[in-house]
C-alpha cells in the first residue's frame, strides 16, 4: 500500500524536538524532596457465549456453539516529568459447529509499553515498545491439516524512539524517527516456505535443502502510532489504534514507498452492571506477507496475493470491570 513518502518529513519535524529534549536535561532543577509517583490500574474481563439449536426446523439450520474469552488490563505511571503507559489485551475463542470439529475463531496477544519524558505541555519524547503473536495453531479454514501460524509464527515486536504529542487525555500522536519493526516466525517449515516476509529456504535442483529460511525479518524504518481512547455518553467505552510504518532500508528499493497498516478499533458498550456488548474491527496490510490463493475446497493454489486482511467480530456476554 503506497502513500505519500511521509517518513522523511518525520524527521524534519522530530529531530529538532529530540535535541530541544536533550538539551532542556541540563536545565531541569533537582529537588531534594522525592515524589511518589501515582500508579493507576485498570482491567476488563468478558465472556462471551454464543450458542443455536435446531430440532425439526423446516427452515434448516445447523446447530454451533461459540466462546471467546477477553481481558484487557492498564498499568499506568505519572509524576511531573515521566509517564509510562502499559496496556495489555488478550482473546481466546473457539466455536464448534455440527459437522465441523472445534476450532479457534479469536486468537491474540497484544502488549504495548510507552515511557515518556515530559518537553513542554503535552510533548514528550518517548519510547514505545509493542508485541504481538497468538497463543495457538492457526489454519486456514475449511483446510484443517495445514498449520499456517502458531504461536511466534509469527511474532511481531516493535522498538520506537520518537515525540509523543497528546493535545488531550484522550489522544495520542507518537511519530519516530527511528523504528525497528521485527518479526519471527519461530515455526521451520513455515520459515521455509517464506512466511510473513522472512527469508525462505534454499533448495538445489534435485530438491535437497541447501540453507533453511531465516527465523527473523528486521526492518528499519519510520512509524506514526495514533491511539484514541475516550468513554462516550457514559457507557460506550472506544479504543482506537492506527500505526503506519514504512521500512526506509529495504533491500527492493522499490518496497520502501509502501507502508505497512495496522488499525484496530474496539468499542465496548456497557448494558448494565454484569453485561457488556463488544465490536472489534481489525485491518492490516503488510506488503512483506504473501497471501496464498486457494481454491472452492481450501486448497493453496501455488500462487500468491497482497490484500487488505479484515477481521471483524461482534459479541455480547458477561463482563466485569475493576
Amino acid at each position: 500500500m503506497a502513500l505519500a513518502p511521509w517518513p522523511y518529513v518525520i524527521y524534519l519535524f522530530t529531530f529538532p524536538a529530540l535535541l530541544m529534549a536533550s538539551g532542556q536535561t541540563d536545565n531541569l532543577q533537582e529537588t531534594e524532596d522525592t515524589i511518589q509517583a501515582p500508579w493507576s490500574y485498570s482491567a476488563f474481563l468478558s465472556q462471551q457465549i454464543n450458542q443455536a439449536s435446531f430440532s425439526n426446523w423446516v427452515q434448516g439450520g445447523e446447530n454451533m456453539f461459540a466462546s471467546t474469552s477477553i481481558v484487557q488490563m492498564t498499568a499506568n505511571f505519572q509524576n511531573d516529568i515521566f509517564s509510562w503507559e502499559n496496556r495489555l489485551n488478550m482473546a481466546f475463542g473457539l466455536i464448534k459447529s455440527e459437522d465441523t470439529p472445534m476450532r479457534k475463531n479469536e486468537d491474540r496477544i497484544h502488549l504495548l509499553s510507552k515511557a515518556g519524558r515530559e518537553i513542554s505541555p503535552h510533548l514528550n519524547t518517548s519510547f514505545l515498545g509493542e508485541f504481538r503473536s497468538q497463543f495457538y495453531k492457526g489454519y486456514n479454514y475449511p483446510n484443517d491439516s495445514v498449520v499456517v501460524s502458531r504461536f511466534m509464527a509469527p511474532g511481531h515486536l516493535s522498538l520506537s524512539l520518537g515525540i509523543d504529542y497528546k493535545p488531550w487525555e484522550f489522544l495520542s500522536l507518537f511519530i519516530s524517527p527511528a523504528s525497528g519493526k521485527f518479526t519471527f516466525v519461530r515455526d521451520q517449515e513455515l520459515a521455509n516456505k517464506g512466511a510473513f516476509g522472512v527469508r525462505p529456504a534454499e533448495y538445489d535442483q534435485d530438491g535437497n535443502l541447501i540453507r533453511e529460511g531465516s527465523n527473523l525479518n528486521a526492518e528499519f524504518g519510520a512509524l506514526i502510532n495514533i491511539m484514541f481512547s475516550k468513554v462516550l455518553m457514559g457507557d460506550v467505552e472506544v479504543d482506537s489504534r492506527l500505526s503506519l510504518f514504512n521500512n526506509l532500508f529495504d533491500d527492493d528499493r522499490s518496497n520502501r514507498k509502501n507502508t505497512d497498516v495496522d488499525w484496530e478499533t474496539s468499542v465496548n458498550i456497557k448494558i448494565n452492571r454484569y453485561i457488556t456488548a463488544s465490536f472489534l474491527i481489525h485491518m492490516l496490510y503488510d506488503h512483506d506477507t504473501p497471501i496464498p490463493v486457494m481454491d472452492e475446497e481450501g486448497n493453496p493454489t501455488g500462487e500468491f496475493t497482497r490484500k487488505l486482511q479484515i477481521k471483524q467480530m461482534f459479541g455480547l456476554g458477561l463482563s466485569y470491570r475493576l
